[in-house]
C-alpha cells in the first residue's frame, strides 16, 4: 500500500472511460486507484441503463464460483450478471470442504485457469483469495473474505451516486462492528473523496492496517476517516447511515456476548433523526430485524437496502466486463 498515494496522484486526472483492468484481480478495494474505481462505477451505471447493449459482451466466457459460506445475493447476482452478459456461471459448494483442504490452492488454480475466464471466491480466510490470485492466470474476484467485501462496497457507492451524484465531500457513516464490510466501505469512500465516520464499541473498531490504508488514500483525495465510539456523534449530520449484523459469519459463538455491547448502536428512528434530513439508511443484508436495525427504519422511506441489493448485479457486471477486457465497448460494437 505504500505506493498507492503516488499512484493516485498520477491517476487522478485520467478519464474513467480510458481505464483498463483486463487480466487484473480484485482481492481488495485497495487494489484500485481512484480513476479505476470511477471507471467501474461509470460502466455499472451504463450497464444498468442499457442492459441490452451488453447482452453478448461475454459470449462464451466461463466463470466459476467457489463458496465456503452461504449466500443469497452474492451467488445470484454473480450468476445473473454473467448469464445476462452471454457467459456461463458454474457454482461449486465448498461449505463442507474448505478450499485447499482436498487439494492445494496452487493446484486448483492451475487446473481451473485452463477451463474458465474468471474465478470468484467467497471464503473465510483472505489468504485463500490472495493465494489463488497468486497462482491463477485468470482474474480472481473477492466475493467476501474475513478482511473485505469489495463487491458489496462498490455496489453501495453506486447506489449513493444514483441518489446524490458526485460523492466528493459526502458524509458517510457506518455504525456497528468494524468488520469486512466496514473495511471495504472505508477504502471505497476514501477513493471517491467521501468523508467516512465509523462508530463502533471499544474493541470492535476496524483493523488498524485497513484504517491506515484508507487514511493514506484520503490524504490524497481530500477526504477524512474518523473513528468514534459514540453512535450519536457518528451519525450526526450524516448523508448516509450504514450498519451490518453485529455477529458476522464465523463469530456466531460470540452472539450472546455481543448483543448487549451493540445495543446502543441499533439504527432506530431516534438515531436516524440525528442524520441529515435527506439521509439514506443502508445495510448489506441479511439483516437481523429489530437487532442492529428496527423495522421502522429498515422498511421506512429513507431505506435503500433493496436498491443496494439490485446494484450488486450491475456493479458485478461492470467488474466482470472490465477484468475480462470488455469494459470499453458494448456488445453492439459502439464505445461508451
Amino acid at each position: 500500500m505504500a505506493s498507492k498515494p503516488a499512484a493516485l496522484l498520477q491517476d487522478i486526472e485520467s478519464s474513467p472511460a480510458e481505464v483498463s483492468l483486463a487480466g487484473r484481480d480484485l482481492c481488495s478495494v485497495a487494489d484500485l486507484t481512484t480513476v479505476e474505481l470511477a471507471g467501474i462505477l461509470e460502466l455499472a451505471h451504463d450497464v444498468k441503463t442499457n442492459p441490452a447493449t451488453y447482452r453478448w459482451a461475454l459470449d462464451a466466457k466461463q466463470m466459476v464460483m467457489f463458496f465456503e459460506k452461504a449466500s443469497l445475493r452474492t451467488r445470484l447476482t454473480f450468476e445473473t450478471a454473467m448469464n445476462t452478459l452471454g457467459g456461463s456461471a458454474m457454482f461449486v459448494d465448498q461449505t463442507q470442504s474448505p478450499l485447499g483442504e482436498r487439494e492445494s490452492l496452487a493446484d486448483i488454480a492451475r487446473n481451473v485457469e485452463r477451463w474458465v475466464s474468471a474465478i470468484v471466491l467467497r471464503t473465510y480466510a483472505h489468504e485463500t483469495i490472495t493465494e489463488m490470485a497468486q497462482y491463477a492466470s485468470v482474474p480472481v474476484i473477492n466475493a467476501l473474505s474475513d478482511i473485505e467485501h469489495p463487491c458489496q462496497a462498490i455496489a453501495d457507492f453506486m447506489t449513493l451516486e444514483e441518489r446524490f451524484g458526485n460523492l466528493r465531500g459526502f458524509n458517510f457513516t457506518y455504525v456497528g462492528d468494524g468488520n469486512n464490510v466496514c473495511h471495504s466501505l472505508m477504502l471505497t469512500g476514501a477513493l471517491l473523496g467521501a468523508h467516512c465516520t465509523v462508530g463502533t464499541p471499544k474493541n470492535y473498531a476496524p483493523k488498524a492496517d485497513i484504517v491506515a490504508q484508507a487514511r493514506a488514500i484520503a490524504n490524497v483525495t481530500g477526504s477524512n476517516i474518523a473513528l468514534v465510539n459514540d453512535p450519536i456523534a457518528a451519525v450526526t449530520g450524516a448523508d448516509a447511515v450504514y450498519t451490518d449484523i453485529c455477529t458476522s459469519m464465523g463469530f456466531e459463538h460470540e452472539a450472546t456476548k455481543r448483543a448487549p455491547i451493540f445495543k446502543p448502536y441499533q439504527v432506530n428512528e431516534a438515531l436516524m433523526s440525528q442524520a441529515a434530513p435527506a439521509a439514506v439508511f443502508m445495510h448489506c443484508l441479511p439483516a437481523h430485524r429489530n437487532a442492529e436495525v428496527t423495522d421502522a427504519v429498515f422498511d421506512g422511506p429513507q431505506s435503500v437496502v433493496f436498491d443496494q441489493a439490485e446494484n450488486r448485479m450491475h456493479a458485478q457486471k461492470a467488474l466482470l466486463l472490465m477484468l475480462l477486457g470488455k469494459g470499453g465497448n458494448r456488445s453492439d460494437g459502439s464505445s461508451r
